[in-house]
């Protein structure tokens, strides 16, 4: 396929502008639809990025060719000073809300459209078309002649706001409709909204930029969408679902006809418009009640948010016969789901620490139920994250909890009335409640840790797991199911007591065997001889990973030259920046952590110690070396012990500080960066040569 699209291209170069122009277009667009209608991508995104700048530079060198449903018009320049009114053709009404959110609210739906129609019990069930109920913005959509002329948003009804220059970012909204049988006008009616993963990532650049977070994704597409300048709203993620209409051209003047609602929805896909892959289509009071149970556990697995479902008699001849009531239709209900924010009092607060010693401030609460549960507990993240919502004990806090998900608390309500200042009446403690070791916070982070590390009794078992994992102690067969019975069990206390277990003790755990215990014993046992970098990286010292343990090793050379090491001393390993050398001096600093090695040691656990290497026998100090594909004799960790030995980082990504690259069959993306920037590439043959010093 690429090899296609580069040779198109290539013939497009020698036609005319205007033919160049409008096959980019037509290309673009089409590939646009792909991604973001159909989830269905066809080429990689550099490709459409190329032919896109291909695009601006033929456009500005003739403006004259510029129409207004070109790619690179769906941002446009200009800020307005207001959103102008929209009187809606036809009035966007609201939708009657079942606030029953067991299976008698659907059922009672059914029975009343049963009543209005005049159905009996010998009738066939109603048809229904079946749709999540989006928590996002009700959109109007203009269409003339095909082309999109206003969107407006619902506003009282009646009257909108005009936010045309907004819609037309959304690249899921078509600015020409696709098709040959477009009505020469057309109102679509949907609803825009933000996806959870996009709302999470606009938050994530909120927070580094330390801007204000948005409280939840329908907020944020709100204001988004009322933006006064395009280009700040092209930069928040917005997407759109189609599901009605508004004005239409009647058939006789060319419009098209639908018998049913399921009709139109398919008609408003190949049109172009993106439609909820939930829609079906039921039958009866006991299909709409499974759908609403279906929905209902799905509820937090969907890429977007609902807060019900929506259920609408299929048939439009029956719709019209139904009518209205006070502005609302009688052939549709929505069907709420158990509210998923709610308010309540922040009655205390606590202070949980977790399996890697993060300290985490935790709102004890008036009872209340939201999501499907009573709540009690939310977290509160960390102690900065507490200040920025301004919340503080006895203040009414609104509360949230999606599924599964540890609830939260978003921020305090806001009463109307004027506050004083923001006096928080909470202090993150100075010593961890568990084991009273110090808390620490690095420099410049957000997170209070417990000190205790090894010591902590609520870190135990994520530091033996730690402990015995592949690329530190390597004890096969203590596993995390083990290591809960172990520690639940009462049968470890800390590291050095996994070196006491007997064959009898674990035999008689669940899932365990004679033999398996056995194993387990000889796995122990074996573990016992290592080498100091491995010691120190199963230690679990905050910041120290596998390379850092490693340099640390080959600096110091023993266990009691890194224990009499300061601040600066520590810096002057490789890679060893102020952040890592607190860690380690902090670690250290802690009495039980000293006990704890000693008793490793005592129990015996050893590794041969040697001078530290001087920094002249390592050829490869200050470089880094990526490894892609596989080598003929060595394997991947082999070759990265070497490489480490000779003082090389060795990275998992290639970028312009890459030294060398070393390639061997089947090299992928990383070869392909190394030659795009340049960096020198080896195989196993140089990889040995660069060792030895001949390279």
């Amino acid at each position: 396929m690429q090899s296609d699209l580069f040779s198109a291209s290539s013939e497009e170069a020698k036609a005319p502008a205007a033919t160049q122009i409008e096959a980019l277009r037509a290309r673009l667009n089409r590939w646009a639809h792909e991604y973001y209608v159909l989830d269905a991508p066809s080429v990689p995104d550099g490709e459409y990025d190329r032919l896109y700048q291909q695009l601006e530079h033929l456009e500005a060198a003739h403006p004259e060719l510029v129409t207004p449903d070109s790619p690179t018009q769906r941002v446009l320049g200009s800020v307005l000073s207001g959103l102008a009114p929209v009187r809606h053709a036809v009035p966007m009404l609201s939708i009657r809300t079942e606030t029953d959110i067991e299976a008698s609210g659907a059922q009672a739906f059914d029975a009343r459209i049963r009543r209005e129609l005049g159905l009996t019990d010998a009738d066939p069930p109603v048809e229904y078309i079946v749709e999540p109920k989006f928590d996002g913005l009700a959109m109007n959509l203009r269409y003339e002649g095909g082309a999109l002329v206003q969107a407006a948003t619902r506003g009282d009804g009646e009257v909108g706001e005009d936010v045309t220059h907004v819609i037309r970012t959304i690249r899921q909204i078509p600015l020409i409709l696709r098709g040959e049988d477009v009505p020469p006008v057309i109102e679509v009616r949907g609803e825009v909204y933000m996806r959870g993963r996009d709302f999470a990532r606009l938050n994530e650049r909120q927070r580094e930029n330390g801007e204000k977070l948005f409280v939840n994704p329908r907020n944020a597409a709100a204001g988004a969408v009322r933006q006064l300048d395009a280009r700040i709203a092209a930069r928040r993620p917005l997407s759109f679902f189609a599901y009605g209409l508004g004005e239409l051209t009647p058939p006789e003047a060319g419009g098209p006809a639908f018998a049913t609602h399921h009709a139109l929805l398919c008609q408003l896909q190949a049109w172009g418009f993106p439609v909820a892959h939930e829609v079906r289509v039921v039958h009866g009071a006991a299909e709409l009640v499974d759908y609403h149970k279906y929905m209902g556990a799905r509820r937090d697995k969907l890429p977007y948010g609902i807060d019900g479902v929506v259920y609408k008699v299929n048939s439009l001849a029956l719709q019209r016969q139904l009518g209205y009531v006070t502005r609302e239709p009688r052939w549709a209900v929505a069907h709420k789901y158990p509210p998923q924010e709610v308010v309540t009092t922040m009655e205390a607060i606590d202070v949980q620490v977790g399996r890697t010693g993060k300290l985490t401030p935790v709102a004890r609460l008036a009872p209340v139920f939201v999501g499907g549960a009573t709540v009690t507990n939310a977290t509160l993240h960390n102690l900065f994250e507490l200040r920025r919502k301004g919340v503080r004990v006895g203040d009414a806090v609104i509360v949230r909890r999606a599924g599964d998900v540890i609830p939260e608390v978003v921020g305090r309500v806001d009463d109307g009335t004027t506050r004083r200042p923001y006096v928080p009446n909470f202090r993150m403690p100075l010593a961890c409640p568990v084991c009273g070791s110090a808390v620490v916070r690095e420099h410049g982070g957000t997170d209070h840790r417990c000190s205790g590390g090894l010591f902590c009794s609520a870190q135990r078992k994520q530091a033996v797991l730690h402990f015995a994992g592949r690329k530190a102690m390597d004890i096969e067969g203590l596993g995390e199911k083990l290591v809960d019975q172990l520690v639940d069990l009462g049968l470890i206390h800390g590291l050095s007591g996994i070196y006491a277990l007997q064959v009898g003790q674990l035999a008689g755990l669940d899932r365990m065997a004679e033999k398996s215990a056995q194993n387990v014993c000889e796995a122990l046992e074996k573990s016992k001889h290592t080498t100091l970098a491995r010691f120190l990286y199963a230690l679990g010292i905050r910041n120290v990973g596998e390379a850092t343990a490693k340099d640390l090793a080959r600096h110091f050379g023993s266990l009691d030259a890194l224990l009499a090491a300061d601040v600066d001393a520590l810096m002057q390993v490789s890679d060893v920046g102020p952040i890592v050398a607190e860690s380690i001096r902090t670690f250290f600093a802690q009495p039980h952590n000293i006990e704890v090695v000693q008793q490793l040691q005592a129990a015996g656990v050893h590794w041969s110690e040697t001078a530290p290497a001087p920094a002249a026998r390592q050829p490869l100090a200050g470089k880094t070396v990526v490894l892609t594909g596989t080598l003929p004799t060595l394997p991947r960790d082999a070759a990265k012990d070497l490489l480490e030995a000779a003082g090389a980082k060795v990275a998992g990504s290639v970028s312009k500080k890459t030294s060398y690259v070393v390639a061997g069959a089947e090299a992928g993306s990383k070869l392909a960066k190394a030659q795009e920037l340049g960096v020198p590439v080896l195989d196993e043959d140089g990889m040995r040569a660069l060792l030895a010093g001949r390279a």
